[in-house]
């Protein structure tokens, strides 16, 4: 959730939001959260549990291509 925080911080073109699921159970339902961290993309990609920057950079860099193949 850091790196997430830290690219918000650096670019308007991304936003990060830390939810505590025990105080937002309905979100958590929604959201399918079995463990934590869970970091959602657009609704398109999940990550559950810490990776390694590469990796979420590529996850970040997935959720956010359009799947027209437009940015």
């Amino acid at each position: 959730m850091r790196l997430a925080q830290h690219m918000a911080i650096a670019s308007d073109r991304v936003t990060a939001t830390a939810i505590d699921a025990t105080e937002f159970p309905e979100l958590a339902r929604a959201y399918q959260v079995s463990g934590v961290p869970k970091i959602v993309i657009n609704d398109r990609v999940e990550l559950l549990g810490a990776y390694p920057e590469p990796q979420f950079l590529e996850a970040v860099l997935r959720g956010a291509t359009d799947p027209a193949g437009d940015q």
